[in-house]
């Protein structure tokens, strides 16, 4: 996990650079693609993810040193040929994994987040899963194993394989001649992220599109059908937390109601949509109707807390990449409890955002459990090494946060609907 995280110090830098380049263009040719509080829900999103993966938060059903001990029919030593054979046993699986996630309802639930954003820019490519909480991953990458792929080659195309994914999510680029009969483009992706009737559950594939083409879920990009961003169950919140487990709330509601014993069952492993023929009637869910005339979500936002949640989000990215540069001196413990305050940083700026009611709330206790942190152990996990008034400045940003909770919670803001609701 320390060398993931040594590699998101270069990554999360040069994902900012491009992020911000691509904000330049659309400023100078005034075809702006960003919205203030969708970049910042996306960048929370992926904040979130790169935490908990870096922590290890997930069950391994089975790793792939374990299927390459026992699976391996011949040994083979690292070559230009080896590599090559990973990268395709690697995207292979990736086209797999997320064609599981578009069509089975509990996988779903886990690829949601992705798809929450009605933009699409660079940004939203970082709304990253945190309720992947199992990881299966491997079983799909067992023609590397039977071929012995070493897991050393793996470890280090992986996360490769995932950055390369970041680029294609632009509406800049337009199409790109011979290469949309190789690789996945910004074009094919565009299609891959709108919910037109004409593009649902299309172009899966991650780094090369043939795959799609083999298995007949491609779709090219037609120019007299825009697409349009999002899903079709709209998230209704800039909370990344929340959208992340909106879709398993729902499976939970539905086989909790349902009376068919077999849907309780079934409901989890049915494609994704699919409901208990008894719940539908006497729960029906509103979705998206009219692609081209829905209303997109937004919330009201004032410069005070335009201001207050880029500070926010600007600071948490400051914590979040010194966890990562004192990740192996701060200890397990420490890393938790540092990454337990980022989660709960994110999801009380976030919930302010939505104008939740209970956010001032959350503001405010972080903001003392920050300071009692930095009063009982006088240092902010080793901070003060790097800079003699780091922990100060940490102790003076929760200050911050506490009299902005304070603030938030004194102003008449509009009572919200709850994200979760079923």
């Amino acid at each position: 996990m320390e060398a993931y995280a040594t590699a998101l110090l270069y990554a999360i830098p040069f994902f900012l650079l491009l992020m911000a380049v691509e904000i330049g263009y659309g400023a100078w040719t005034r075809n702006q693609k960003y919205k203030l509080m969708d970049t910042v829900s996306s960048i929370s999103s992926g904040l979130t993810n790169v935490v908990k993966d870096s922590l290890g938060l997930v069950v391994v059903l089975v790793s792939y040193p374990y299927l390459l001990e026992h699976l391996a029919l011949i040994e083979i030593r690292a070559s230009w040929g080896v590599w090559l054979v990973a990268f395709l046993a690697i995207d292979f699986a990736g086209y797999w994994n997320h064609r599981l996630s578009h069509r089975v309802n509990l996988f779903w639930n886990q690829h949601v987040i992705h798809h929450s954003s009605e933009e699409f820019n660079l940004a939203c490519a970082l709304r990253q899963p945190i309720s992947n909480l199992v990881g299966y991953f491997s079983l799909l990458l067992l023609p590397a194993a039977i071929l012995g792929v070493p897991e050393q080659v793996i470890a280090i195309l992986a996360p490769i394989h995932l950055f390369a994914q970041f680029w294609y999510h632009t509406q800049h680029i337009g199409k790109m001649g011979w290469l949309e009969y190789v690789i996945v483009t910004p074009s094919q992706h565009r299609v891959h992220h709108a919910i037109n009737p004409e593009y649902i559950d299309k172009n899966l594939g991650q780094i090369l599109c043939v795959w799609d083409r083999m298995f007949g879920t491609f779709q090219e990009e037609l120019p007299d059908v825009p697409p349009q961003y999002g899903v079709l169950k709209p998230a209704a919140t800039w909370n990344p937390i929340l959208i992340n487990f909106q879709h398993l709330g729902r499976l939970l509601a539905d086989a909790w109601r349902t009376r068919s014993l077999r849907d309780k069952f079934r409901i989890w492993f049915m494609p994704t949509g699919w409901r208990p023929a008894d719940v539908a009637v006497k729960y029906p869910r509103k979705g998206i109707t009219d692609v081209y005339n829905f209303r997109r979500y937004d919330t009201p936002a004032g410069p005070l807390l335009k201001a207050y949640v880029i500070f926010q989000l600007a600071v948490t990215l400051a914590l979040l990449i010194f966890m990562f540069y004192n990740f192996g001196s701060i200890g397990s413990s420490g890393l938790l409890l540092s990454g337990g305050l980022l989660f709960a940083g994110i999801f009380g700026f976030t919930a302010l955002m939505d104008g939740q009611r209970f956010a001032p709330l959350i503001e405010v206790l972080r903001a003392l459990a920050g300071g009692w942190l930095i009063y009982r152990t006088g240092d902010w996990f080793g901070l003060d090494a790097y800079w003699a008034l780091g922990s100060t400045a940490v102790a003076v940003y929760f200050g911050i946060t506490l009299a902005g909770g304070i603030y938030f919670g004194t102003r008449t803001r509009p009572a919200r609907d709850a994200p979760l609701a079923y």
